[in-house]
């Protein structure tokens, strides 16, 4: 695990990493949770709370993390100990109306860190030179229930196992890659770890929903085992309510880590024709979308994509599970909708996996909406040509790509390329920065086909002229 400078929280929305507040960097040795917001004119700002201050006890309990504070907080009147930024300790009254929350915004935990030695870790993956906190991994079963990150239960304790079942920490997001143990613990690098089939089994007992997550090693965890892994989560539903299997990911920057086969397009062909018919049905016999297989073993083997309704209500869809049957229904959906436009010439960023089914939506949108919209699908320089995500392509590759090109009037730029809050991509690199660079006005835009197209009814030519002489790219 490589060191870092400062605690980091995972971003649930696109998977990244966000430094802390500087309230968190200035107090994190003081216990309690560290308030950062508080809203005006709710209970906690009548009670004279104030951020920077920590919440340490409700009622007598002291507080753990956010997790205690979500058990412990009503719309009850409670007795409020909290500690001034100077040490202070002071004990406030708090009286909310029926109904009325009590307006406290607390800064993220710090979430434990990893100790597996995954052999397809992404981290382990990433090049030199990209933002400090992509570098560290964690592993806390409590993002896991406040953000839903997969963790792999390889560092619970049994507190922390009795804690999940009393304060009913649900759903859960499980990495379970493997249920053979020797296998397992192949995969995360360590041994004697935790028999993952025993905890899912006692979280079962107890009710906890569970989404589980298989990375599919050629020749490691799949076959035989694949088919054990499935049968007895299989068993434990409806607790455990979904399960994904989606290919692992290799980058070209693997050096000194064991090798592993790449999941290419013979290898994805002959796996979906046996697991497509074995997921319906086990689907079928469960009566709910179980069993989900990623998108990007569909767009590798070039195979059409299952319906919508086959993906239930997209419990993995943060997996990349069910996100193109999705965008087609939506596409669709636009497509009956639209209607002719101001004319418009744009290009549109895309990775290279989604290119086919951008860009024929594209044309069918230029042909409603009388704009010209063409797809720039970029190659991945910066992990390697095997990475063809549109998430993962960054601000350098954009304008390698597309240097000297003619762009028309816009380049818009899918919003999953860039990080929320601070709009930078992942080498650091801005919109504007890409405008400067390519001479032309820079958009990002929400990435479906309905905020496609939302972004493109906003754009009068009185704004594409402004955006042009100033740059701007908001």
């Amino acid at each position: 695990m490589a060191p870092s400078a400062c605690t980091i929280t995972l971003n649930p929305h696109d998977g990244r990493f966000s430094r802390p507040s500087a309230y968190q960097q200035r107090n994190r040795s003081m216990q309690g949770l560290l308030i950062e917001t508080v809203e005006p004119g709710s209970p906690a700002d009548r009670a004279g709370l104030q951020p920077g201050q920590h919440l340490l006890e409700i009622d007598g309990t002291r507080l753990r993390d956010l997790i205690d504070y979500s058990w412990l907080a009503s719309d009850d009147e409670a007795e409020l100990t909290v500690a001034a930024e100077d040490g202070t300790i002071q004990t406030v009254l708090l009286e909310p109306e029926p109904g009325e929350p009590p307006g406290l915004a607390f800064a993220p935990p710090e979430p434990k860190r990893c100790g597996n030695n995954c052999i397809f870790c992404f981290v382990h993956q990433l090049p030199k030179g990209l933002r400090r906190p992509l570098y560290v991994k964690d592993e806390d079963y409590r993002l896991s229930f406040l953000q839903g990150t997969y963790v792999t239960l390889s560092n619970l304790k049994p507190a922390e196992l009795r804690r999940i079942i009393k304060q009913r920490l649900s759903p859960l997001y499980i990495s379970v890659h493997a249920v053979d143990p020797a296998v397992r613990e192949k995969l995360l690098g360590r041994t004697n770890i935790p028999p993952i089939l025993e905890q899912l089994k006692e979280l079962a007992k107890a009710r906890i929903e569970l989404h589980t997550q298989v990375v599919l090693c050629p020749g490691i965890n799949d076959g035989a085992i694949l088919e054990q892994t499935v049968t007895e989560l299989a068993n434990l539903y409806p607790s455990v309510r979904s399960l994904a299997v989606v290919p692992v990911g290799l980058t070209e920057h693997r050096q000194r880590l064991p090798e592993l086969a790449p999941v290419d397009r013979g290898y994805a062909a002959a796996f979906l024709d046996r697991w497509l018919p074995r997921m319906r049905a086990v689907n079928k016999q469960l009566g709910e979308a179980f069993l989900q297989l990623a998108d990007e073993f569909f767009l590798k083997a070039d195979y059409p994509f299952p319906a919508l309704k086959e993906y239930g209500d997209l419990p993995q869809w943060e997996n990349g599970v069910g996100m193109v049957a999705w965008f087609l229904k939506d596409a669709a959906a636009v497509l009956k909708r639209a209607k002719p436009l101001p004319p418009l010439t744009a290009t549109v960023v895309t990775g290279q996996s989604s290119v086919g089914f951008v860009t024929s939506f594209l044309a069918d949108l230029g042909k409603r909406t009388g704009c010209s919209l063409t797809a720039a699908a970029i190659p991945n320089q910066l992990f390697g040509t095997s990475v063809t995500v549109t998430g993962l392509v960054s601000g350098k590759d954009i304008i390698r790509e597309l240097q000297g090109k003619p762009l028309g009037q816009i380049l818009l730029i899918p919003e999953v390329m860039l990080k929320e809050g601070e709009g930078c991509f992942l080498d650091n690199l801005t919109p504007a920065d890409l405008s400067r660079e390519l001479g032309v006005a820079v958009l990002p835009f929400e990435p479906t086909p309905a905020g496609l197209y939302k972004t493109l009814k906003s754009l009068t030519t009185r704004k594409l002229k402004l955006m042009q002489v100033t740059g701007t790219h908001h």
